[in-house]
């Protein structure tokens, strides 16, 4: 994906500030995830010297990484959404007619956002409830975990959302972002 200002798709239709602004935060997802992949090679690596080399075990690693794994993990699939790489039965909507492929593509995602949003509500609801508890070794509050849950359940309401407006303007739904 670019953030190239061209206001056109692959497909000759004009790009709403919208697609762009959801191109924007899509890119600042990936960048996050690709600096939290590279983070967590790092401290593995700091976690193999430091048991193998040094004879003392960083203990703070495992805590840590599990939080990298959160936020790689649910920001990366956010964007799957955006990208319309998710995991999903595409068969059937593929050998449809395109009336009803569209119609498949609307209950799609409609069906998205009402999960992103369940998850978001949800995992606020967790965050809050944990926030009182400390994280062992690190000493951060464990809601924190919750967090990029939340985050990823606003981001997949927000990518659906505006798949949804495309796909009323009629812009069609399974255009490639990474061309």
């Amino acid at each position: 994906m670019s953030l190239d200002p061209s206001s056109e798709t692959p497909g000759g239709q004009t790009r709403s500030g919208l697609d762009r602004a959801l191109d924007a935060v899509a890119f600042v997802c990936k960048l996050t995830t690709g600096v939290g992949l590279v983070v967590l090679t790092v401290i593995f690596g700091w976690l193999v010297f430091g048991r193998y080399v040094l004879n003392a075990t960083p203990t703070w690693v495992e805590q840590v990484s599990l939080l990298l794994v959160m936020v790689i993990t649910f920001l990366g699939a956010a964007v799957g959404i955006h990208e319309n790489t998710h995991l999903g039965v595409s068969y059937f909507r593929e050998i449809a007619p395109p009336m009803v492929r569209k119609v498949f593509t609307v209950v799609s995602h409609v069906a998205l956002m009402v999960f992103g949003g369940v998850m978001m509500w949800h995992s606020i609801i967790l965050t809050r409830f944990k926030w009182d508890s400390l994280i062992p070794l690190i000493h951060i509050p464990e809601g924190i975990r919750a967090i990029p849950i939340a985050v990823a359940g606003g981001l997949i309401m927000a990518f659906s959302i505006g798949h949804l407006i495309r796909a009323a303007r009629g812009v069609e739904a399974e255009i490639s972002l990474t061309d």
